[in-house]
C-alpha cells in the first residue's frame, strides 16, 4: 500500500510537472511566434529610441564677408507636471526670473492636468513647454537651481525612501529640454538691410506622426533662399538601458544633418549703412510717408545697397507695423515722373528720329493735345532735345514721343524693363502697370512720355537707368553672389545676366551727352553735383492719384550715376510724399550727393574732374521742375 501511494504521488508530481513544462511551452511559443511582432515593437518602443539631429541654418553675409545674419542652438524649456507634484511654488519661484516669466502664470503651467487619450484612457500631461528659444547659458542656469532646491521630510509628507527618490526625479527630470535642439536667429546689426535680408518664423510640419516646429524663412532672402540655408535634418536610431541613456555599442543608425549654406550677397554693409544713414537724414528733414535707396553698379548690375524708411528689427519683426515691413523698392509701383524721359528720348535717339541739336517748340508752357492741355513749369519755348531733358520739358517730350510713335514707343518701354519682374530674388516683387497699345488713349502718346499713364516700381526705373549708364545693355539686378559651405568652399557663384542690348552705343552716348547737362547750372539737379565727379540723372516729381483724380501729393525722385563716362555706382533715391520742398532737385538729389560722396570715398572711386572748385552756394541751389497736375481739363504738369 505504501509503495502504491508512493507511486500515485510520483506521478501526480510527474502529471504537475509535465503540465507546467508545457504551460511554459505554450507560453514561450506565445510570446516568441504568435505575439512576435506586437511584443517586439513593445519591447523597441521601450528602449529603442530615435533622435533628430538639427542642422545649422546658414549665414547671410555681405560681399566682404561681414555677418548679416547668423544662428545659435538654443532650447526649448519643458517640464513634466507628475515628477513635480505639488512643489510648483517653489519650482516658479526659482526659475520664472531665469525664464523672464511671470511666477504666477509659470506656477499654472506647472499644474498637472488630465486629458482622456485615443484609447478612452484618462492620462496626466506629463509634457509643458515653459518657454522656447532659452540660451545655453540661461538653461545652465535653469539647471543649477533646480539642483539646489531643498525639502524636508514634514514638508511633503513623504516615506523615507519615495521622499529621497521625489528629491532626485524633481531636481534632476521634471524641467527638461526637449530633445530636439531648436535655433535663435540673431541678425547682429540690428535692421542694417532688413528688407534685403527679411525674418525667420516657426512652421508646423508632421515627421513620423508627430507635429514638429521649424526655422523657415518668412521674408527676403530667408525666404527667397530658404531651402539653401535650412540644410537637412539628420537622425539617429539607438539602444538604450533602464535610465533611458545610450547604449553606444549598439546604435543602428547615424545621419550627420547637414549644414546650410551661407549666402554671401552682393550687399556692401558699408555702403548700405552710408545709404541708410542719408535715408535717415532725408526723413528728418522733409518727413516724408517713406523714403527709398538703391546703390548698384551698372556693369555688372550687383546691387551694393537698398533700403527703404520706416524699417524694422528683423530680431523682432513682430513689433513693428507691417506696413514698415514691406520692401517699397520691388512692392510698391507709382508713376515714375520726368525720370521716364530717358526712355523715350534715348528710343527716339535710336531710332534717329532726332538728333539732340533738333528743336521743339514748347508753346511757352501750355499745349493742347487730344482733349488735354499740357503743361511745363515754366513758359519754354523753343529747345533743343538736349535742353529738354536739360529743363524737363514735358512737353518738349511729349512731342518727341508723338513723333516716335505709340507702337515703338511701347517697344522700347517693353526692352526697358517696365511690366517685367526683374527677376530679383526677393518675394513679393511686382510687374508694374505698362498697358498695351490697343488700350492707350488718345492723349496717352503724349501723357506716357513725361511719366504718366503707367506704372514702375524703383527697381525697375533705376535698372533703366543703369543700362544708360551700361552703354544701352540692360543686367538683370543681382543680389546673391554666391553660395558656400561651412568651411568657405564655394558651392555655387553666380555672374552677371545681361538682359539685352537696348539701344546703340552711340545713342546711349548722346543720351548720356544730354544726361549730364542735368546735374549742370542749368538744370534741375544741381544740388547732385559733386566736387571731384561728372555726374549724370535725371530728376522727377511725379504728382499722386487718390481716388482717380490728382492731388497735391508728390513723388520726388532722383536717380543718377558717377563717374559720368565710365560710370561705377548708379544710385536712386525716392521719396514719398516729401514736405518742406517736394521737388526731386530739392528732396532727392541732396541725399544722393550724400551717399554719392561717401561711397566714393570708401570704395576709392578715382576723380574724373581735373579742376576742381569749391561749390559755391548759387551752384547747390535748386532749380523748380514740373510736376503732374491736373487743371482744368485735366491740365496735366509732370517732371
Amino acid at each position: 500500500m505504501a509503495k502504491r501511494l508512493q507511486y500515485r504521488r510520483l506521478l501526480l508530481l510527474v502529471l504537475l510537472l509535465g503540465s507546467a513544462f508545457v504551460g511554459l511551452g505554450y507560453r514561450l511559443v506565445d510570446l516568441q511566434v504568435v505575439r512576435h511582432d506586437e511584443l517586439s515593437a513593445k519591447a523597441q518602443q521601450n528602449t529603442q529610441s530615435e533622435i533628430l539631429l538639427e542642422p545649422r541654418r546658414g549665414d547671410i553675409l555681405d560681399a566682404r564677408g561681414n555677418q548679416l545674419a547668423t544662428s545659435v542652438f538654443v532650447k526649448t524649456v519643458c517640464a513634466d507636471p507628475v515628477l513635480i507634484g505639488d512643489s510648483q511654488t517653489k519650482v516658479a519661484r526659482a526659475i520664472a526670473p531665469l525664464l523672464g516669466l511671470n511666477e504666477g502664470e509659470l506656477y499654472n503651467r506647472l499644474l498637472p492636468r488630465t486629458r482622456v487619450n485615443d484609447k478612452g484612457q484618462t492620462v496626466t500631461n506629463r509634457y509643458v513647454v515653459l518657454k522656447r528659444k532659452v540660451a545655453v547659458e540661461t538653461w545652465t542656469k535653469i539647471s543649477d537651481a533646480m539642483s539646489r532646491l531643498s525639502f524636508t521630510t514634514n514638508e511633503l509628507q513623504l516615506p523615507p525612501k519615495q521622499y529621497a527618490q521625489f528629491c532626485r526625479d524633481l531636481k534632476a527630470k521634471s524641467v527638461f529640454t526637449d530633445p530636439i535642439n531648436d535655433q535663435q536667429r540673431y541678425y547682429p546689426n540690428t535692421n542694417l538691410a532688413a528688407h534685403v535680408l527679411g525674418y525667420v518664423g516657426m512652421d508646423e510640419r508632421e515627421l513620423n506622426g508627430s507635429k514638429i516646429l521649424e526655422t523657415a524663412g518668412k521674408d527676403g532672402i530667408e525666404f527667397a533662399l530658404n531651402s539653401k540655408l535650412a540644410g537637412v535634418r539628420g537622425w539617429r536610431i539607438t539602444e538604450t538601458d533602464s535610465q533611458k541613456r545610450e547604449l553606444v555599442a549598439l546604435r543602428d543608425q547615424d545621419v550627420e544633418a547637414r549644414n546650410g549654406l551661407n549666402v554671401v550677397l552682393t550687399i556692401d554693409s558699408v555702403i548700405q549703412n552710408i545709404l541708410e544713414t542719408a535715408l535717415a537724414d532725408g526723413m528728418r528733414e522733409h518727413s516724408p510717408i517713406s523714403i527709398s535707396g538703391i546703390a548698384v553698379r551698372p556693369r555688372t548690375g550687383e546691387i551694393l545697397a537698398m533700403a527703404t524708411l520706416p524699417t524694422f528689427d528683423p530680431n523682432n519683426p513682430g513689433s513693428a507695423a507691417a506696413d514698415a515691413r514691406r520692401n517699397r523698392v520691388i512692392t510698391d509701383v507709382v508713376e515714375p515722373g520726368s525720370t521716364f524721359k530717358i526712355v523715350v528720348v534715348s528710343g527716339a535717339l535710336n531710332d534717329s528720329v532726332v538728333t539732340l541739336r533738333d528743336q521743339f517748340d514748347c508753346e511757352n508752357g501750355a499745349f493742347a493735345f487730344g482733349g488735354r492741355v499740357l503743361h511745363d513749369h515754366e513758359r519754354y519755348g523753343v529747345l533743343s532735345v538736349e535742353n529738354i531733358i536739360t529743363k524737363s520739358s514735358n512737353i518738349g517730350a511729349a512731342k518727341i514721343g508723338i513723333k516716335l510713335g505709340q507702337d515703338r514707343l511701347y517697344e522700347y518701354i517693353c526692352d526697358f524693363g517696365f511690366g517685367q519682374r526683374t527677376g530679383i530674388p526677393l518675394p513679393g516683387e511686382v510687374r508694374g502697370i505698362v498697358y498695351p497699345t490697343k488700350d492707350w488713349s488718345k492723349v496717352s502718346i503724349a501723357q506716357i512720355p513725361m511719366g504718366h499713364g503707367l506704372c514702375v516700381t524703383r527697381l525697375q526705373m533705376v535698372m533703366a537707368m543703369c543700362a544708360i549708364a551700361n552703354k544701352g545693355a540692360l543686367m538683370r539686378p543681382m543680389l546673391v553672389d554666391r553660395l558656400d559651405d561651412r568651411d568657405g568652399h564655394t558651392v555655387v557663384k553666380y555672374a552677371p545676366q545681361r538682359v539685352r542690348q537696348i539701344v546703340s552705343e552711340k545713342a546711349n552716348h548722346l543720351m548720356l551727352t544730354a544726361l549730364k547737362t542735368v546735374v549742370g547750372p542749368e538744370g534741375t539737379a544741381k544740388g547732385a553735383m559733386l566736387e571731384n565727379y561728372s555726374v549724370a540723372g535725371k530728376t522727377g516729381t511725379a504728382q499722386k492719384v487718390e481716388n482717380g483724380a490728382y492731388v497735391r501729393k508728390y513723388i520726388s525722385s532722383f536717380i543718377g550715376f558717377f563717374p559720368a563716362d565710365d560710370p561705377e555706382l548708379c544710385i536712386s533715391i525716392v521719396f514719398d510724399e516729401p514736405k518742406n520742398g517736394y521737388y526731386g532737385g530739392q528732396a532727392a538729389a541732396p541725399v544722393f550727393k550724400q551717399v554719392a560722396e561717401r561711397a566714393a570715398n570708401y570704395l576709392n572711386i578715382h576723380p574724373d574732374l581735373k579742376d576742381l572748385q569749391p561749390t559755391t552756394q548759387e551752384t547747390i541751389a535748386t532749380a523748380p521742375e514740373t510736376p503732374i497736375r491736373t487743371v482744368s481739363a485735366r491740365t496735366l504738369n509732370n517732371n
